[in-house]
């Protein structure tokens, strides 16, 4: 099997002028409802990247068109661009940077309720872990594999560009914010197409 080519990625200025043309991308944030919910870019839609990747084929169908994907940093967007393109979603891009590097611009977000971002509740989560299976290291001395365990799935989860501790986070009633519901998906999608 052939792993589908990456996405080409666009840069913010980039996308403003794409935004601004007469035939401009559809955006998809590949998020959790929470972090979109927190901020995102006027006129994406929210398809969080499990949903994206179980409804793939269905997308595929609303998705004629430019896309661009949005995520926190990119990391997440390249591996739905990699779950559209195995569904032959062509035209595709990420947004290098992600949300992140659209704010750092200056560009407009639609703002709501304030939240961290998944990728710093992982380092929180893991760095808290880590701490506490040292100090407690100190009284019960195998209390460090724990620590050891931590840190070999972080080093993983680099290495795979994958986070088992951030899809467990996701899962979360804080990170999940509004439901999204694949069929208001594809009915906004299928009501907004020119």
């Amino acid at each position: 099997m052939t792993t589908p080519p990456h996405a080409s990625t666009v840069d913010v200025p980039a996308l403003r002028e794409l935004l601004e043309s007469a035939d401009g991308p559809r955006l998809i944030d590949v998020r959790t409802p929470g972090e979109f919910e927190t901020g995102h870019i006027p006129g994406s839609y929210n398809v969080p990247l499990d949903l994206l990747r179980e409804h793939r084929a269905e997308l595929r169908a609303h998705l004629d068109e430019q896309v661009v994907l949005v995520c926190r940093s990119g990391q997440r967007a390249d591996q739905a661009s990699r779950a559209l393109a195995s569904a032959g979603l062509p035209n595709l891009r990420v947004l290098s940077g992600g949300i992140g590097a659209w704010q750092a611009a200056g560009e407009p977000v639609a703002a709501g309720r304030a939240r961290w971002d998944l990728e710093r509740q992982v380092r929180l989560v893991a760095g808290s872990i880590v701490l506490g299976s040292v100090l407690a290291s100190t009284v019960v001395p195998r209390a460090k594999w724990v620590a050891a365990g931590i840190g070999g799935g972080l080093t993983f989860a680099a290495l795979s560009n994958t986070c088992a501790m951030g899809m467990v986070l996701a899962k979360l009633p804080y990170n999940r914010g509004p439901k999204s519901d694949m069929s208001a998906v594809l009915d906004a999608l299928a009501a907004d197409r020119p």
